[in-house]
């Protein structure tokens, strides 16, 4: 009914902390050199919180045509047709709390998995790097 508004809201929240982050990252400049200088790459923050709002958006958007394709999302007000009664809004609701948020958490979970994995990347690089020398 509506479980893709809370990765959807997720969606807004990581693109914006993601916008905030990137313009920081690029006022240190100093710290751009110091990477720079060392010969090692190393991916910011504000790509990988990039990739949470990608599969956020991207799973958000698949679901909201999903739910468009059923019927459950109206083009008039008040747009999702099961806050239409105070039973389907008690239901909407539900479906929410439970599957929207874990299918949030979900998806969270699997980009923290991807941010070790490239964390423990940039590691082992970095020792590679420091035997060679």
């Amino acid at each position: 009914m509506a479980c893709f508004l809370v990765p959807t809201t997720e969606a807004i929240v990581t693109t914006a902390v993601g916008k905030i982050a990137k313009k920081q990252e690029q006022s240190n400049t100093a710290d751009q050199a110091v990477k720079e200088t060392e010969g090692t790459e190393h991916i910011t923050f504000s790509t990988k919180l990039g990739w949470l709002s990608k599969m956020l958006w991207g799973g958000s958007a698949l679901l909201a045509f999903e739910h468009v394709w059923h019927g459950e999302v109206a083009p008039y007000f008040p747009f999702l047709t099961a806050a239409e009664t105070a039973e389907g809004a008690r239901t909407m609701l539900h479906e929410m709390s439970t599957t929207g948020v874990s299918m949030a958490v979900v998806v969270t979970l699997a980009w923290g998995v991807m941010v070790l994995v490239s964390n423990a990347l940039e590691k082992s690089a970095d020792r590679e790097k420091e035997l060679q020398k």
